[in-house]
């Protein structure tokens, strides 16, 4: 739709600000692939905490409030749930759980969007699977009573097509490189926000398909730090900056930035909440770096990596490297030489026998 026209995309400008974000998610993103494969066991304790936020932020936004040791045994699949809105909190868990499994296989398709908003109503007595066959004005109502049409989505009738437009747009921007895929996932989620395809569940959906277009590129921190859970604590600016980037939409001329900017900031965050997190819980347990710092610390001579590599095996050259720059940077070791033969060594600290 009209966020992914070449016309649209070819008009983005970025400011300084903005690019220094989009070039700190891509160095976190590749720090985020160290840590994976540096501390597994310590991730998946993050993962499982993950799951119960996402699934308990993403239904509360919408109103949908389950208690909290219900919630966990739904999550565990140790209950059966027992009103709609256990209902509503187990589908949303299972389609969460397919996107965690197999989300950077799944394709962004018609076929995957309704099987998702399937699995979300498959506790619910009514269906879902099928888009919305009546219209669905977005309608901001007030303690007062009052209420205001937000945003007028796309008619009922020209659904199908506007769904199938988006996921063409979507598939010739990421061919053609219009634009890099933080702008394309974030304009997409937007416009699918804007078709409102759905009868209802249509801001979980978002936020479902958020996390799957992220794995698509590897931006894959939603899988052990709750994007819902950011996105519930700043709601107001979540619910703000989609109606503020909505407006003018049907015409083309919507102002994406505010948008834009809220969702990196939200992706920004979780990355430091993610690095901030692994590093608390490395501290305090044993893992594959702190066998890495144990066999260094052993070294009375000057060492390579490849040593260190030898003597730690089933761990990587990457996760190596990595205790090497943060030792380094502790003042414990120092290089000696350049270039992939250089030796290493311990700085011996004044005083030390």
């Amino acid at each position: 739709m009209h966020s992914l026209l070449p016309e649209y995309l070819a008009k983005l400008r970025f400011g300084a600000q903005q690019l220094a974000t989009l070039r700190a998610l891509g160095e976190y993103r590749g720090k985020q692939q160290l840590f994976v494969a540096q501390s597994p066991e310590v991730l998946g304790g993050l993962q499982q905490v993950a799951v119960v936020e996402s699934t308990e932020s993403s239904n509360r936004l919408e109103g949908v409030v389950v208690a909290a040791h219900r919630l966990k045994s739904l999550v565990l699949k140790n209950a059966t749930p027992q009103s709609r809105s256990e209902q509503e909190v187990a589908g949303y868990c299972d389609a969460l759980g397919l996107i965690h499994e197999s989300g950077e296989q799944m394709p962004f398709s018609e076929g995957t969007v309704l099987q998702l908003h399937s699995m979300l109503y498959r506790y619910m007595p009514q269906p879902g699977g099928h888009w919305k066959a009546t219209n669905n004005d977005i309608i901001e109502r007030h303690p007062d009573g009052t209420s205001r049409i937000r945003f007028r989505p796309v008619a009922a009738h020209l659904t199908p097509m506007a769904m199938a437009d988006l996921m063409a747009r979507y598939r010739l921007a990421l061919d053609q490189h219009m634009a890099d895929p933080l702008v394309l996932v974030p304009l997409t989620i937007l416009d699918f926000l804007c078709i409102h395809p759905f009868p209802d569940g249509n801001g979980r959906m978002a936020r479902l398909l958020t996390l799957q277009l992220l794995y698509h590129f590897d931006y894959a921190v939603g899988r052990f730090i709750s994007l819902e859970r950011i996105f519930e604590e700043t709601k107001e600016s979540y619910y703000e900056t989609l109606e503020a980037s909505s407006q003018g939409w049907h015409e083309g001329e919507h102002n994406i930035a505010p948008w834009l900017d809220y969702f990196w900031g939200a992706l920004l965050r979780a990355y430091k909440e993610f690095e901030e997190r692994v590093g608390t819980i490395e501290r305090g347990r044993g893992t594959k770096g702190d066998r890495v710092r144990a066999e260094i610390l052993k070294r009375q001579l000057p060492f390579s990596i490849t040593d260190i590599e030898e003597a730690c095996p089933g761990i990587s050259r990457d996760t190596v490297r990595l205790v090497l720059r943060a030792m380094k940077a502790e003042g414990l070791i120092a290089p000696m030489g350049k270039g992939r033969s250089a030796k290493w060594a311990q700085v011996q600290a004044e005083g030390k026998s």
